[in-house]
């Protein structure tokens, strides 16, 4: 980048003195005879072989590999053929002109080439910076001995010493030691997170205080910094459908324009029989004409968008997704862990005499679970929890366990109801968990969840866009009620199975179907499926989870909820300015196209009409990285 831009500069400096000089004291009258033009001819051609030498070897190469209809192709040509036409107007003793306006061409073309460039790198930099989050070795413990070896090659199983200031290689368990963990490159908390034994590390955090030794459960290739790496870099291959409209758009817009110079050659020069003047337009028809603006501007728009999301935390998997996210017009939310906080209490034991046995059946159902309120039960109950029972989960219910002659049964009233244990259904802000014991009622624990003080905000943010909000749960209708009314959403669905969820997203999805898009916003693990089935499924966070990561079309990596107003602000303002690029590029080229074909149009504004196009394409891109307020 760095040398090219000099070459760039170097020429660009070159070309100037030529063509002040030139236009001043006219070169081709330096020396006397009909030989004149080769002063002009030589100078103009060192500028142009050192600006474009790259371009001209590219179009030779793709033509040799059968690859002939492309920019590089269109401009070799149209240069070509304009210091063709002025060798031909100095030996035939006509008035020499036009090698400046070649080598311009090329010129600024260049530029705008090392322009497009310079955004991706600067977008590709962005992603790095989030993504720099793999280290270059692992310290392996091997036969009582420290070794640095290369994170691929360290198996699941194995032990790995992470000392202070070095990163985490790959997702573990630590087995010994505490410290502070900086996690900014993957969460973007500012505050370290305090690790122990027994807690799970994720790769790409920094290690901050003390030594710690970690059991390794995931290879590289499946650790968490890998997985995100390889997610960012696959995006720019899940293209928008504007990006394949302008790429089917080029492919055959090229050769018909070619034809058409051709056509306006052959049929100005037999109708005037001024071959020099036909030929002359027919090369501003080709310059004029290469779809530059289009090709570079519109793909440039989307991937700046996905290095500037990338950079505020939030993971697009293609820009597919963006132009999905720009129309969305119905948010559909899971309630546990994104609108709330998934920290679970027991507020009430019922009945309360029997508090004692209830929270020991239930913990012992519970005992395998890492759902947050089997957590908050088994917290509450606080002794040794028995073993040796079969525990059985039944999808979007509760569990059952067996022990001998037995059978505990722990979960919502749909649980107790499918195995015919009569009770009675308690009305209570909450969720109700039920526990019988061998198909005799015992009694129920009501647990809260707080909501995050963000979701208001968002809620209030996407309703203003104007968006439908709607939440999803399998809570009871009185909890979804009251956390739906307090938050202001558009409606609810409450008493939700997993298989509900999808069936719901199905039916917006089939009355929306020209309106705009459906998003799911989960928790990236039990909402899969319907994460899945949206048009755009975003996953809040999770992000050591394999399942965020693969069923989820956008990962939040900050877990907080106003990343998605973020997000559809970006895709908005992506679209926006793609649809500007488009029409405005199309607008200018019919406009100058015209105007070549008949005669009003001279290769400098056939310069104006490819380089400058595209170098305004190109910087009205840039403005995808304005801060979104």
């Amino acid at each position: 980048m760095k040398k090219k831009l000099i070459r760039i500069l170097v020429a660009l400096s070159l070309f100037i003195v030529i063509f002040t000089v030139d236009k001043v004291i006219n070169l081709n009258n330096l020396f006397a005879g009909d030989l004149g033009f080769i002063l002009p001819l030589c100078l103009y051609l060192a500028v142009y072989l050192l600006v474009g030498y790259d371009v001209v070897w590219k179009a030779f190469r793709n033509i040799i590999h059968g690859q002939v209809l492309d920019e590089n192709f269109l401009m070799v040509i149209a240069t070509f053929g304009a210091f063709g036409l002025a060798i031909f107007r100095g030996v035939t003793g006509q008035s020499v002109d036009g090698f400046d306006e070649a080598c311009a061409v090329l010129l600024f073309y260049q530029i705008g080439e090392w322009l497009q460039k310079y955004a991706t790198g600067k977008s590709r930099n962005s992603i790095a910076h989030l993504m720099d989050l793999c280290p270059d070795y692992a310290n392996l413990i091997q036969d009582n001995k420290v070794i640095k070896v290369d994170p691929s090659e360290v198996t699941i199983g194995a032990l790995i010493v992470v000392n202070p200031g070095e990163k985490i290689p790959l997702d573990g368990v630590v087995i010994e030691g505490s410290s502070e963990l900086d996690t900014k490159s993957l969460t973007g908390e500012s505050l370290p997170r305090m690790v122990k034994v027994d807690d799970e590390v994720l790769s790409g955090c920094v290690n901050l205080t003390s030594q710690i030794k970690v059991r390794v459960t995931k290879v590289f290739y499946d650790s968490t910094a890998s997985k995100i790496l390889d997610l960012v870099e696959n995006a720019a291959m899940k293209k928008s459908k504007s990006e394949n409209f302008i790429t089917k758009f080029a492919r055959y817009y090229t050769p018909i324009v070619i034809v058409s110079a051709v056509v306006l050659a052959l049929s100005l020069g037999l109708i005037t029989g001024n071959w020099g003047t036909s030929l002359y337009r027919s090369l501003n028809f080709l310059v004029v004409s290469c779809p530059c603006a289009l090709v570079i501007s519109v793909p440039l728009s989307f991937f700046v968008s996905l290095g500037v999301a990338s950079k505020m935390g939030i993971l697009i998997k293609g820009s597919n997704y963006i132009e999905k996210l720009a129309k969305t017009n119905v948010f559909l939310f899971d309630k546990t862990g994104t609108l709330t906080k998934g920290n679970f209490a027991i507020t009430a034991v019922e009945p309360s005499g029997k508090r004692d046995e209830i929270l020991h059946l239930a913990a012992i159902a519970e005992k395998s679970s890492s759902h947050p309120i089997a957590r908050a039960i088994i917290s509450a109950y606080g002794r040794n929890i028995e073993e040796e029972y079969l525990l059985t989960n039944v999808a979007g219910k509760g569990v059952v366990a067996t022990k001998n002659k037995e059978t505990i049964y722990c979960g919502n009233a749909q649980l107790l109801e499918s195995y015919n244990i009569e009770f009675t259904p308690i009305e209570s802000i909450g969720t109700i968990v039920y526990v019988a014991l061998n198909q005799t009622y015992v009694g129920c624990i009501v647990i809260q969840d707080e909501i995050k003080p963000e979701s208001s905000e968002t809620l209030k943010a996407l309703s203003a866009i104007p968006a439908n909000t709607v939440m999803l749960t399998g809570d009871n209708q009185s909890v979804s009620a009251k956390v739906a009314n307090d938050l202001g959403m558009t409606t609810y669905h409450a008493n939700l199975l997993p298989e509900d969820k999808v069936s719901v997203i199905e039916k917006y999805l089939s009355t929306s179907k020209n309106s705009g898009s459906i998003c799911f916003v989960g928790d990236g693990i039990n909402d899969a499926p319907a994460l899945t089935r949206a048009d755009i499924g975003i996953s809040m966070g999770k992000i050591g989870s394999d399942a965020a990561l693969e069923a989820a079309d956008i990962v939040l990596v900050q877990d907080h909820l106003h990343g998605i107003v973020t997000a559809r602000k970006l895709a908005k303002r992506t679209m926006h300015i793609v649809h500007e690029n488009i029409v405005f590029s199309i607008l200018v080229k019919v406009g100058i196209l015209t105007l070549s074909a008949f005669g009003f149009a001279n290769m400098w504004m056939a310069i104006f009409g490819d380089v400058g196009v595209a170098l305004l394409a190109i910087l009205n891109a840039f403005r995808v990285t304005k801060k979104l307020h």
